[in-house]
């Protein structure tokens, strides 16, 4: 497991906008001063660096395919901010447990607000498990816990000052389709109700299923459900989903 400070580098990072600066471009942090709010070299190099990590690594062709067509075709939008928030968590681990052992309990049990004290002792109870939290002073806890719930907020998935209250998306049904494709691009679990990336649908497993198996998604995906075991095939090559959803 690889744990980094990125969540609290992202968490400050006031320009979304940057992401797509570096999909596009790729430049050294010079080349990006002057399309940016950030003014010190410093300063680019440390969110470049994290936002390479978090939201532009890609563990195959069709996950790049899928993830710059819908930053590079719209941009920063609410639509692309769950596309990034998909591919953080999948790239980065403590984004990620945190999300699956405190934010998504929280969620499906249809609690109102998560609160920073919860993040942090979940933080310290994984110190005392994982070698490189070991080192993380409490004042390195706190903002990470902190910066993780302002990440949050700029994903809409929490709103509020003080007390963060939990968002409830609803995907629509472009989202919808490019969540299968996203989740068929990343797991080796051939049955996805298996995957733990399931609970990023924010959809309970039997709505989600329903849904899958709508006609109107038959001309993306080829699904088949046995009751403990669901398959879903991408009919649709990366190249050509983005547009073909849009043209639908």
């Amino acid at each position: 497991m690889k744990i980094n400070t990125d969540l609290s580098i992202l968490g400050g990072l006031p320009d979304f906008g940057l992401v797509n600066v570096f999909l596009e471009r790729r430049n050294s942090a010079e080349s990006v001063s002057s399309l940016t709010k950030i003014r010190t070299e410093k300063s680019i190099k440390r969110f470049e660096l994290a936002i390479k990590s978090t939201f532009l690594t890609f563990q195959s062709v069709n996950q790049k395919l899928l993830v710059k067509d819908v930053l590079l075709t719209e941009g920063i939008t609410d639509d692309s901010l769950l596309m990034l928030f998909w591919n953080a968590s999948f790239n980065n681990d403590l984004l990620n447990l945190i999300n699956s052992d405190v934010f998504f309990p929280a969620f499906y049990s249809g609690r109102v607000v998560v609160k920073r004290a919860e993040i942090t002792a979940y933080i310290n109870e994984l110190k005392t498990k994982e070698k490189e939290l070991r080192k993380w002073s409490e004042s390195t806890i706190e903002t990470t816990a902190s910066k993780y719930l302002t990440l949050l907020k700029k994903f809409n998935l929490l709103e509020g000052s003080a007390n963060k209250t939990i968002v409830h998306p609803y995907l629509n049904d472009k989202m919808f389709v490019f969540f299968i494709y996203w989740l068929t691009a990343i797991e080796e679990k051939a049955n996805v109700l298996k995957s733990r990336w399931l609970q990023y649908s924010f959809s309970e497993t039997e709505f989600f299923v329903e849904r899958a198996m709508q006609k109107k998604f038959s001309k993306f995906i080829d699904v088949i459900y046995t009751g403990d075991k669901l398959q879903i095939r991408p009919l649709i090559p990366y190249t050509d989903i983005y547009y073909a959803v849009h043209q639908s």
